[in-house]
């Protein structure tokens, strides 16, 4: 069996690398959503000329 202390590191880690990819895919998502926000506003100034 795993000793506590170690088990407490493995959860932590765990926790951790799970945060860290949920904030890099909230990021992607706001970085998505920017670029798709500047493309509309592309194609609606090309079509009102």
């Amino acid at each position: 069996m795993i000793a506590y202390d170690i088990s407490i590191q493995y959860m932590i880690a765990g926790y951790g690398t799970a945060l860290g990819v949920l904030a890099l895919y909230l990021v992607s998502l706001l970085l998505r959503w920017r670029r798709l926000k500047r493309d509309l506003q592309t194609l609606e100034e090309l079509q009102s000329k």
